[in-house]
């Protein structure tokens, strides 16, 4: 399958949730076109959406090399350690960076940092030379650093991505992607939803730059997901579970919601408190525990999301959702559709 370049949205919708929604009836094989504010229709008092309440930081950052001056992008993955300021980072051109070199980042290189290793044949541990407390230098960071849109969002990043690039439940600092199918929530629809009676429950995933790389084996079994940090409280826990022993329905709002609670399920089927990491991988054939029902956004071919989609509605349906989607004028990936499988 070939998603063609027109086909993926530069720019999130007017209105968050004014973008298109497909719905995939996997009793039926029925499939409906529907804006996403009428997903409330879909649902009723006592179902429970289940939410990634993880929150964008603005991981990428332009720096200049010592001595040279050459222009660095450097894009932080994750924190390794707070009080020495130690990050594990990606730079691009990587063959510039050796061990030892010193990055400026902002006009007055207000943030300096030294490369103390190499990790892989992109990724270094940088560590930030500085003397303040923590809270500034988190600040000075939040300050330098720009909205990590995804490469194949084609155009410089705008002011609004900074609100848009982010779910409006976001509040766990952590993420270096959004967990996209909850862009589409807007506070009206979310109010509309508490109206109705249908409750929420969040999780928390820090989505890693993983999500966006291809699998590239035939066996899928030799894929290697990243490790990515998740938790799942005790009244989320108890949320989720109560609302599936009722038999409601249980909708995972995202991948990344569908991957958190299938990490952690008990003998009997239930959703376990956690905290900690997951390199979970599904793939088909599956067998799902917990969500009788997702949303979901449009994804790359070859990618562990679409893999995810293909067994849970199954792989036929979903290529002809997607064949469907071409052929509707709808938007793939981050800023794109929505998708909801019943």
């Amino acid at each position: 399958m070939e998603i063609p370049e027109s086909f993926i949205a530069e720019h999130p919708s007017a209105n968050r949730d004014e973008s298109k929604l497909m719905v995939l009836h996997r009793d039926t094989g029925k499939i409906e076109h529907k804006m996403f504010k009428d997903i409330i229709d879909y649902f009723d008092d006592g179902d429970l959406m289940v939410l990634n309440n993880t929150k964008v930081f603005p991981a990428r950052m332009y720096g200049n090399k010592e001595k040279t001056g050459a222009r660095i992008e450097v894009f932080l993955l994750r924190e390794l350690n707070k009080e020495s300021r130690l990050w594990d980072v990606l730079v691009d051109p990587a063959r510039k960076i050796r061990i030892g070199n010193k990055l400026y980042f902002g006009e007055d290189d207000e943030l300096v940092a030294e490369v103390i290793d190499n990790t892989t044949s992109r990724g270094r541990t940088l560590r930030f030379l500085f003397d303040g407390e923590y809270d500034e230098f988190k600040a000075a960071l939040t300050k330098l650093g720009d909205t990590p849109l995804p490469k194949y969002i084609n155009r410089p990043t705008e002011p609004e991505d900074e609100e848009r690039y982010q779910t409006i439940y976001a509040k766990n600092t952590g993420a270096v992607a959004a967990p996209t199918a909850g862009l589409h929530f807007s506070r009206e629809l979310m109010k509309r939803l508490e109206i109705k009676g249908i409750g929420f429950a969040e999780v928390t995933l820090h989505t890693g730059l993983g999500t966006f790389r291809p699998v590239e084996v035939e066996d899928l079994t030799k894929h290697k997901m990243d490790s990515e940090e998740i938790e799942i409280t005790e009244s989320a826990a108890k949320s989720i579970n109560l609302a599936k022993s009722e038999k409601r329905r249980v909708c995972a709002v995202g991948t990344t919601v569908m991957r958190t609670v299938e990490s952690s399920v008990s003998t009997i089927g239930e959703v376990k408190p956690f905290k900690g990491w997951t390199n979970k991988f599904i793939f088909p054939p599956y067998e799902f525990n917990i969500a009788n029902c997702m949303i979901t956004n449009f994804h790359m071919p070859q990618s562990t999301l679409l893999m995810m989609i293909a067994a849970y509605a199954g792989y036929d349906f979903a290529m002809k959702a997607y064949k469907e989607a071409q052929a509707n004028g709808y938007k793939f990936y981050s800023y794109g559709d929505a998708m909801l499988i019943l």
